[in-house]
């Protein structure tokens, strides 16, 4: 493998069965970097699926040691598993990327020089973007107690979404709180400022709360439009959607224990959380026996 010194660019990738995605996310990558030294770094936690064979393909046809694969024995879920990838990074920039996205033409250069711009910039995100060309949302503002009351209410379909950005058209430059963990571009040593993610986060919420913690560092967050990656959201997340609904309304209180916790107010929204998993995970599992 390359010096440590020579190496641009580290790409992060952590998957769990994505034997249809991983294939055509690695491609865009390599052809993306094709002009930098780079590292890609795939931790798969324990795919039951084709997708450590895909990735071992990919290796003998490179011939070369650009990819490196990390094969858990059990699944460690995301943020676990992206910590091990982020201790193991040499490049002085680090790419998080989902395995079911794929970056499109020079996104990674653009992303890079928006980074340079200012030191004072600690990550930038690019626009998500559908398969069929379409924007996907993807910016938030760090949650406040009232947004989950809005959301679970419905009352946000009649005042809008201050938390999910629906003013916002996700196709100009903008500081924001926190884009999705789908592909984001920070500085290694970044990681020595801010630290790993937080594994008591396993699944959702450990980006929201790592974006809080780079704000409360003094560094800005960009949102990058010129920058664009396919991402097909949510494709595994769909796969064991009961128990994901429950990862992530659980994590949500978790979110608001660590960086708003008002006893009272948190507990009130932790016990509305449980509730709105119970009815979400019910009329989940009603639905699909009435298809």
């Amino acid at each position: 493998m390359s010096d440590e010194n020579t190496v641009q660019v580290s790409v992060v990738i952590v998957s769990y069965n994505n034997e249809k995605e991983i294939d055509a996310c690695l491609d865009s990558v390599i052809n993306d970097l094709k002009n930098e030294v780079h590292e890609i770094i795939i931790i798969d936690n324990n795919s039951e699926d084709r997708t450590k064979e895909i990735i071992q393909q990919k290796k003998r046809k490179l011939s070369n040691d650009s990819i490196v694969l990390i094969s858990n024995e059990k699944n460690l879920y995301f943020t676990r598993a992206l910590n091990q990838g982020l201790q193991q990074c040499r490049g002085n920039l680090i790419l998080i990327l989902n395995p079911d996205t794929q970056i499109q033409e020079s996104a990674l250069e653009k992303l890079r020089n928006a980074l340079i711009e200012n030191n004072k910039i600690g990550i930038v995100a690019p626009q998500l973007i559908n398969s069929d060309g379409t924007i996907q949302p993807s910016c938030r503002r760090f949650p406040k107690y009232r947004d989950i009351l809005l959301e679970l209410s419905g009352l946000s379909y009649l005042f809008g979404s201050r938390w999910k950005m629906e003013e916002f058209d996700h196709k100009t430059r903008a500081n924001i709180d926190q884009p999705q963990g789908a592909s984001l571009l920070f500085r290694r040593r970044l990681l020595k400022e801010v630290g790993f993610w937080d594994e008591n986060f396993p699944m959702f919420f450990s980006d929201v709360d790592w974006c809080k913690r780079v704000k409360e560092k003094g560094y800005g967050i960009l949102f990058e439009p010129a920058a664009k990656v396919i991402h097909h959201k949510g494709v595994g997340v769909y796969r064991n959607r009961p128990k994901m609904i429950w990862s992530s309304h659980l994590s949500f209180y978790k979110y608001f224990r660590k960086h708003r916790n008002r006893p009272i107010f948190t507990e009130l929204i932790g016990g509305i959380l449980i509730a709105a998993a119970v009815v979400r995970s019910i009329y989940y599992s009603i639905s699909r026996k009435i298809r």
